[in-house]
């Protein structure tokens, strides 16, 4: 970290009602060497060990803190109470779409180490901070420098690839499990935070206050029939935080069991004909699917945040249990289930007899041989989304996956006969 003469104060800037500025620290800019890292907080207030994570990763460097309301309550917070050395702690309170635009918010956003996301109002995030400059540094933040960003509340319900955005109100999970097409039942789709391991998930937050399982399952069904594609989604409950490290693992902080402190892991069941049973405007929504439509994974926050969850697979975690969620005619159910099973992508399970495959976990190739010509293959990521088509014609193929992330994957084998087989490999 380049040092430089430190000087402590707070001021507040406040430029034609468009921004206002709450400064504290070192006002000479460092550079230092972030890590990254993704940081969750359900809602209720920030869970002291998680926020301690967060600010770590920015390496001693600038924090930058965005909100539409509010003033400056993070900054002694952070600079002088986490216990974590930081250059600089900015609050900048954006008043509207102009502000969020100004030359000086722009460059407070491009210079700092770690950008972290207040309580508010989403519909305030979406209006001021998407298609915009705003939009595209933030974005640039988090995919090419690679540097931490993180939220509470509002903060939090933006970071997935999907998000409610609350443009026209909130809405409870009885309004719209008895009409998942209410106006209010608004959602945004690939077009604003683009965030590694949130890709198909949208979150939801103060999951216990009031109860938001419900109304978290009809954004997936929404979404599903949008998209076509699988689904999945994190609630968090109000004192509960969820921060992804750089591997993709979710570690879940919080205070139980002094207090059912909740993280929840939630996606659309990988069986076939898993779409709902009546998804129309103005009826409740009936998604059954054998009482299983919905897979969660829920797991209690600790204060060492050593339960987690991995996003690479969706599939496995620590200190957490199984449920099964659908919903009956606008009731929302669960109960305890075996984990989830994907091995068949949604698509026709395989005998795998006539070839071989190694080794697994791989991380650079996988060895196919085949007593039967392979003719071709399908690469496909979890999502169920095909990434590449090969043309084989060989009995032994080597798979080049060194370009892919970290994570479950699965190929269709297309056989010269005719016939077709699936394997599940794990890239580490």
């Amino acid at each position: 970290m380049k040092k430089t003469f430190l000087l402590f104060f707070v001021f507040s800037l406040s430029f034609s009602q468009n921004y206002t500025s709450y400064f504290t620290g070192n006002t000479n800019d460092v550079t230092t060497n972030p890590q990254f890292g993704v940081c969750l907080m359900g809602g209720a207030s920030e869970n002291d060990n998680a926020m301690q994570w967060f600010l770590n990763l920015a390496n001693g460097g600038d924090v930058l803190v965005i909100r539409t309301s509010g003033s400056d309550g993070y900054n002694d917070y952070m600079f002088n109470q986490s216990g974590v050395n930081l250059n600089s702690v900015e609050t900048i309170r954006i008043e509207n779409a102009s502000g969020a635009e100004d030359p000086y918010v722009l460059q407070k956003l491009s210079q700092a180490e770690a950008i972290w996301f207040a309580g508010g109002d989403q519909a305030d995030y979406v209006s001021f901070f998407k298609n915009n400059s705003f939009e595209n540094i933030l974005n640039n933040h988090i995919n090419i420098k690679q540097y931490p960003i993180g939220g509470i509340s509002a903060g939090m319900a933006i970071m997935g690839e999907y998000y409610f955005d609350a443009l026209n109100g909130t809405i409870t999970t009885p309004q719209a499990l008895s009409n998942p097409f209410d106006s209010q039942v608004s959602l945004g789709i690939s077009d604003f935070v683009n965030i590694p391991f949130l890709s198909n998930t949208i979150t939801d937050t103060h999951y216990d206050n009031p109860d938001r399982k419900g109304r978290h399952s009809v954004f997936l069904a929404r979404l599903q029939e949008t998209t076509g594609q699988r689904v999945f989604g994190i609630g968090l409950e109000e004192f509960t935080a969820a921060c992804i490290d750089s591997n993709g693992i979710a570690h879940i902080y919080g205070e139980y069991p002094t207090y059912n402190d909740y993280a929840y892991f939630i996606q659309i069941n990988c069986v076939e004909n898993n779409i709902p049973e009546n998804l129309n405007q103005n009826q409740a929504l009936d998604w059954n699917v054998n009482q299983e439509a919905i897979k969660a994974y829920v797991v209690s926050g600790n204060l060492s945040g050593t339960n987690s969850f991995d996003l690479n697979t969706w599939e496995s975690g620590v200190g957490g249990n199984w449920e099964n969620w659908w919903v009956n005619q606008g009731s929302f159910m669960s109960q305890t289930s075996s984990p989830i099973d994907c091995s068949n992508l949604n698509l026709p399970e395989f005998e795998n007899s006539t070839f071989t495959y190694y080794p697994n976990p791989t991380r650079d190739v996988l060895n196919l041989s085949s007593v039967q010509l392979i003719k071709s293959l399908t690469l496909y990521n979890i999502l169920g989304s095909a990434i590449e088509n090969q043309i084989v014609n060989r009995t032994n193929y080597q798979v080049n996956i060194k370009f892919l992330e970290r994570g479950t994957y699965f190929i269709k084998l297309e056989f010269d006969n005719g016939k077709e087989e699936m394997i599940k490999f794990l890239k580490e």
